[in-house]
């Protein structure tokens, strides 16, 4: 038996946990999972691969970021059921460009880790967006907008999507380039915050709009209708 059937993934639900650790200081950096697949690709190429749950999809850790993470062993616990991964990490862990993604004090809510790269560009403004979204879900809704909206009644953050949309098809029929960018900004955000509030990630919705490459606008439709 090779070492990965010795996992039992129908027990594990098909992901097993990964604890990152930096191999040269045994620095924690991050929490990941795998799946079968993930894992084969890891052994086979020595960069880390994980199933990310909130975009159902297998990535390359550094895919966006070029951040990536060589493998210098692979380690599995007693009940062979958690996978530490001891790495080299290229550039940061986080997305938030620090080198751990554990750089909040529960005790004291201080950042103890500075940011050493700015990721923005590398991850793109829609999915940095989406993640401050999620980092503010928790916060005062007296002081956070995101935090009121995600608290909130359900139909009062649908409702601010039913408006913006309301407001930018009025900046199209009046041809007012700028207010047509400022309303589908709007708009951008507050769908945004409604696919946060499911954890759904915009990378799911990047993935869809990928399958219909090549299906015409009918086929599409039809492949709908037939589910």
């Amino acid at each position: 038996m090779n070492q990965i059937d010795k996992i039992d993934w129908e027990k594990m639900d098909g992901l097993i946990p990964v604890v990152t650790q930096e191999a040269s200081t045994n620095e924690v950096l991050m929490l990941a999972y795998m799946d079968k697949e993930a894992l084969s690709l890891t052994l086979e190429t020595n960069i880390a691969h994980y199933f990310s749950r909130s975009k159902q999809r297998i990535w390359k850790k550094g895919e966006s970021s070029g951040h990536t993470q060589e493998v210098l062993d692979i380690m599995i616990d007693c009940d062979d059921d958690t996978i530490l991964l001891k790495v080299k990490q290229n550039g940061v862990a986080c997305h938030t460009g620090r080198k751990s993604c554990f750089f909040t004090s529960m005790k004291t809510n201080e950042e103890v880790l500075p940011v050493e790269v700015d990721t923005t560009a590398a991850y793109g403004v829609i999915d940095t967006l989406y993640h401050t979204i999620l980092e503010k879900k928790n916060d005062d809704p007296k002081t956070s907008y995101t935090a009121k909206l995600l608290q909130g009644e359900e139909n009062s953050m649908l409702k601010k999507i039913v408006e913006e949309s309301g407001e930018f098809t009025f900046a199209i029929k009046d041809n007012d380039t700028e207010e047509i960018i400022y309303e589908a900004a709007d708009i951008t955000y507050h769908v945004l915050v409604a696919l946060a509030s499911k954890n759904v990630s915009p990378d799911r919705v990047k993935q869809e709009l990928a399958r219909r490459f090549g299906m015409s606008g009918i086929e599409e439709k039809n492949s709908r209708t037939a589910k």
